[in-house]
């Protein structure tokens, strides 16, 4: 089932350099139905970035009109300007129409992810010499943030709590959700409902670059936005980082991938399904790591016997055929060497001995140890959010967390007895770099 590498193998460093690419923000893996409508749209076959920049272009320039077309072409041919955005009384009728159950487990994940964004929550700090010099560091909330949340094949209202409750935590004030205009999108009655019960009431029904877009340029049925943060598949992805600039952004979030790591204490069905998860997101990239080859064959077996079972059995093959692999390292050294080089979303470490291998892996969106730490707990429940980096994106990204929600300033304040003791300091480095107006507006406040 899933392609065998062994990093002793002459062509390795090729093959693998070869799977990483194909999910990356850099790729060019999109759906055939995808590929159709690029066709369709433009009369031509664009890469995915061609497509996303004339997008962006004609969003920016043609505001509703483009969004609309767009959106006409993609997802719903019947939306008009005054559907964009979501009634507040269809919001209240969703959430009058699900389960209770349902409400019961939004409201006890939100109560998690409070508890942990709280927790993790930056504080203004102040450091002072006691002579006359006073430093503070600062933090205020952005006053306008955009949510993306996916809706093509499956509904998530997951993310909308993964995404606005940290907003929420760390004082936005103005949060925009953005969902396709589909059954799984801003049409899903659980996503709205998730929406009302968090208090939000801005919910438009637009996807994919145009909404990216919209909430970057600003459309008349949707204001501009000073940060865009969530997941969602490639076209979305290049057009967050097309936009970046104009807005702020978390993170180049696109496929999910996760990177399991194996050995004798490994339970394959475990595993197995760790991998399947990932890969019913179709796409989505799922890897796994040992130093035995014996448990990589065991974990291979047990793909096959839960694939049979399984209701996205299909979808997930064709991910785990083209975008997944199973890798034979030397040593456990050399597993940790090339999981911390492919900085995977979600590093599973399915082993009796974790933290041998978290102390010496530092590049992943989030970490999952043990037997009983599956990332579905991560997507759903736990309290850190789910919004991480992909496409081995993690070497330098974080997760998305409450913190990427404040903006920090610093406050320099001194008395004149302090600023004479550092005036000796600033007057040599303006001297050496020729800024003598930057000397004199210190030496001025002497005379």
């Amino acid at each position: 089932m899933l392609t065998r590498l062994d990093t002793s193998a002459s062509d390795f460093e090729e093959r693998l350099d070869r799977l990483r690419k194909k999910l990356s923000p850099d790729g060019t893996v999109v759906s055939e139905r995808s590929a159709q409508l690029t066709i369709s749209l433009f009369g031509e076959a664009l890469s995915p970035q061609q497509v996303v920049e004339r997008i962006c272009r004609d969003v920016r320039d043609g505001k509703t009109q483009a969004v609309l077309r767009y959106a006409r072409a993609l997802d719903d041919p019947n939306i008009q300007a005054d559907r964009l955005r979501v009634p507040a009384e269809r919001l209240l009728a969703a959430h009058r129409s699900v389960a209770p159950e349902f409400l019961q487990a939004v409201r006890a994940i939100r109560s998690n992810i409070e508890r942990f964004q709280r927790a993790i929550l930056h504080r203004d700090v102040e450091v002072s010499d006691g002579a006359g010099q006073v430093l503070k560091q600062r933090y205020t909330p952005l006053e306008r943030i955009g949510i993306c949340v996916p809706g093509g094949a499956a509904a998530y209202p997951s993310t909308v709590l993964m995404t606005a409750v940290p907003a929420q935590i760390a004082g936005v004030r103005q949060i925009a959700i953005m969902a396709p205009p589909t059954p799984f999108g801003a049409y899903n009655p659980e996503v709205l409902a998730t929406c009302h019960e968090l208090g939000i009431q801005e919910v438009y029904a637009v996807g994919g670059a145009q909404g990216i877009a919209s909430m970057a340029y600003g459309i008349p049925e949707i204001p501009a936005v000073d940060m865009i943060v969530g997941p969602g598949n490639l076209f979305v992805a290049l057009a967050k980082r097309l936009v970046y600039g104009t807005v702020a952004i978390d993170s180049i979030a696109g496929p999910s991938e996760v990177v399991v790591i194996a050995d004798a204490s490994t339970k394959p069905a475990n595993a197995a399904s760790d991998v399947i998860a990932q890969a019913e997101h179709s796409p989505g990239s799922s890897i796994v790591l040992s130093a035995d080859a014996r448990v990589l064959d065991a974990i291979d077996r047990e793909i096959e016997f839960q694939l049979q079972t399984l209701e996205r059995a299909e979808l997930a093959r064709t991910s785990l055929v083209e975008f997944g692999a199973s890798i034979q390292c030397g040593s456990e050294d050399e597993v940790a060497e090339i999981c911390d080089r492919l900085a995977p979303e979600h590093l599973q470490i399915s082993v009796d001995r974790p933290d041998w291998y978290s102390t010496r892996i530092r590049n992943a969106g989030a970490i999952f140890k043990g037997h009983y730490s599956p990332v579905a707990l991560g997507d759903y429940a736990a309290g850190p959010s789910h919004v991480l980096p992909t496409g081995g994106t993690a070497r330098w990204a974080s997760g998305l967390s409450a913190n990427h929600f404040l903006r920090s300033f610093s406050e320099i304040e001194f008395t004149l007895e302090a600023l004479r003791a550092i005036e000796p300091h600033v007057t040599q480095l303006a001297d050496m770099e020729g800024l003598t107006a930057h000397r004199e507006s210190v030496k001025v406040r002497f005379r």
